[in-house]
């Protein structure tokens, strides 16, 4: 009876208007139930989720799985690659005897496949450069990603009109210090007559903030050519769609850049997409690995900005998923943005970890099924726990879920295979030159080159030749020099005598 409940449950739960991929089969007991099938519906990925479980429990693999399947249905995907383990969805999976005994559990098939992949890269190496501009970035956003106060951004926000009356176009990071610079010193009086007072201590300040900026290394991400984002959702010429894999390999200890990265992607996204509302299947399904990342050193201000992307980025048709150890990494406001969890073992070695579980066993619904606290310690490698809203916006039952094997290499592609794809990519003739063209850095250090020449010129002109003497004048002349002394103080003489204090008082007569 408990078992014909639990089918009940599951299958009137996850069943869905629309279309829909499988993820696996539900499991009670230890047991799997292939009856109790667990779809994921494709109209509700805008709505955005978390993978969430300790290392070695099949993230990554979940993560690829679920790759794989919006692939197939024509969703374009990007992936987050940050341990590199993500390459070989370019490649096809192997048959062994534990995917077999998987898959006969789950009274499935399975067969290999190779996907449609792109190779993005932040830093040049071995993928399609991915880049963008200062001014994209606009002032506000670049106020908070340094992490700005209201004065400073101010300047910031001054900075940028200033380069556009002028016509000084921020591409790079040296074009922004420049500028700063120019503003701070020589062209301060200038800027100041037409666009108020400037301190010199806030353009220290934020000069020092773009300084570390730059030694996390985002001199690498900004500049030209741009990349346009709507070569994220490409369909391959076999109409599935494309997975572009970001490999962020080195810079997985960079984390302001990643964040920086992160919010101008999420932004520029949604500057972009027009509002499409509540789509049959999502225009774009992004996966972050290691989300910590992103939060690890964003300040408050750059925490809200994320935030509220995340929750307008939905009505664009994009749906973002977040993958790390712990539920906890997740800010509470972000984590309560997402529809769809799954959730895979948690460790209890400690005091704390214990107080992680019961916290996140609290974010599940209730189930007469399972004890959530207990489960989460004792789910095995590719299972996981799984919730996620239906189409009226309801949680669907809580299930512990036997996960699918994705269809590709659960390895990482060769050097050989990785340089192959990239010399193959379009994009990658696109946006691999390195292109410098004229900005406000190269403009600024020619006008200030040119004043400097004026004014050496004319320093030139008016300074007498050294070791040479002027010629002698008439006032050089020590007679006239002489008698001019001595009409002067004639003439002061006289005039102190009409005033009746000059000269020296006559003796009296006897």
């Amino acid at each position: 009876m408990r078992k014909e409940d639990f089918i009940q449950s599951i299958q009137a739960g996850y069943t869905f208007k629309g279309d829909c991929v499988q993820l696996g089969a539900g499991m009670l007991d230890g047991e799997v139930i292939s009856e109790a099938k667990i779809f994921l519906p494709l109209r509700t990925m805008n709505r955005h989720g978390l993978i969430a479980g300790a290392t070695g429990t099949g993230k990554t693999k979940t993560l690829q799985l679920i790759s794989e399947l919006l692939s197939n249905e024509s969703v374009p995907v990007m992936l987050m690659d940050i341990k590199g383990d993500l390459s070989g969805l370019a490649a096809e999976g192997v048959l062994n005897d534990k995917i077999k005994e998987r898959y006969a559990k789950m009274n499935l098939t399975w067969e290999p496949g190779s996907f449609p992949v792109e190779m993005l890269s932040l830093s040049g190496k071995e993928g399609v450069r991915m880049r963008a501009t200062v001014s994209e970035f606009g002032p506000v956003l670049m106020s908070k990603i340094l992490g700005l106060n209201d004065t400073q951004g101010g300047l910031v926000a001054l900075l940028f009109k200033f380069c556009d009356d002028n016509q000084y176009p921020l591409l790079d990071l040296k074009d922004f210090v420049k500028v700063l610079q120019y503003i701070g010193n020589e062209g301060k009086a200038l800027v100041e007559k037409e666009y108020g007072k400037i301190s010199t201590t806030s353009t220290g300040t934020i000069l020092r903030k773009v300084i570390e900026l730059q030694q996390q290394g985002a001199d690498l991400f900004f500049g030209e050519k741009s990349f346009e984002v709507n070569d994220l959702m490409r369909i391959s010429s076999d109409g599935r769609g494309m997975i572009s894999i970001l490999r962020v390999m080195d810079i997985q200890d960079r984390p302001k850049l990643f964040s920086t990265f992160m919010l101008q992607l999420l932004a520029e996204l949604y500057a972009t997409l027009p509002e499409e509302g509540d789509l049959d299947k999502p225009k774009l399904v992004m996966f972050i690995d290691e989300a910590h990342l992103i939060f690890q050193e964003a300040s408050s201000d750059l925490l809200r900005q994320i935030e509220t992307v995340i929750k307008l980025i939905r009505s664009k048709g994009v749906g973002i998923f977040f993958c790390t150890q712990n539920p906890m990494d997740v800010p509470a406001s972000v984590l309560g943005q997402l529809g769809l969890k799954v959730q895979h073992a948690l460790r209890a070695f400690t005091a704390m970890d214990r107080k992680v579980i019961q916290k996140t066993a609290e974010n599940y619904p209730t189930t007469p099924f399972y004890k959530t606290e207990d489960l989460i310690t004792q789910i095995g490698i590719g299972e996981a726990m799984i919730s996620l809203l239906n189409e009226k916006g309801i949680p669907t039952p809580l299930a512990h879920v036997m996960l699918g094997t994705p269809a590709s290499r659960m390895d990482i592609l060769t050097d050989m295979e990785l340089k192959l794809i990239v010399s193959e990519s379009t994009l990658a003739k696109k946006y691999n030159q390195d292109i410098d063209p004229e900005s406000a850095y190269e403009i600024l250090t020619a006008k200030l080159a040119a004043t400097e020449r004026t004014q050496s010129n004319d320093a030139n002109t008016s300074t007498p030749t050294r070791g040479a003497k002027p010629a002698p004048t008439l006032l050089d002349n020590s007679i006239v020099k002489s008698m001019m002394r001595t009409a002067g103080n004639i003439v002061v003489r006289s005039m102190l005598g009409v005033l009746g204090i000059g000269g020296k008082a006559p003796r009296k007569s006897r």
